[in-house]
């Protein structure tokens, strides 16, 4: 982590990666990427982009209509259908194993967070918390 410390204060290096490789999978995924992005690291073990201005012209359609859970609904559901591609990429960038994602939208103001949470970091470094290396606690 504290690499990836000092990689944030001299300007960005893993954040900007992660935020630019998300870039892409918006492109991909929806068919245009936000024209604003930003990741930080909120503690030890979370991670969070916050993406502005990604909504398509169906989708601020969709918003202008005032079918704001739909809209929602169907983002959620492509957003979850490729979780693999989004831990998938941060787990190469930032050398972390993601535990959970959560990822939501305000379709009022066109902002989508992206958050992942990491294992937390052990004494062996497998990310397991309990320290042996196999996930069960007691060394066996």
């Amino acid at each position: 982590m504290q690499a990836l410390e000092q990689s944030e204060r001299s300007g960005g290096g893993v954040l900007n990666n992660v935020s630019n490789e998300l870039v892409h999978l918006y492109k991909e995924q929806f068919g245009r990427g936000p024209t604003k992005v930003r990741s930080h690291f909120a503690g030890p073990d979370t991670l969070i982009c916050l993406l502005e201005d990604s909504m398509t012209p169906v989708e601020r359609n969709m918003a202008v209509m005032g079918e704001h859970q739909r809209l929602r609904d169907m983002r959620l559901f492509f957003q979850h259908a490729t979780v693999d591609q989004f831990t998938e990429v941060v787990e190469r960038l930032t050398g972390r194993k993601v535990r959970a994602f959560v990822s939501g939208m305000d379709t009022q103001e066109d902002v989508s967070a992206e958050i992942f949470v990491f294992l937390p970091v052990d004494v062996d470094g497998d990310g397991n918390r309990d320290g042996d290396g196999n996930g069960n606690g007691n060394g066996t």
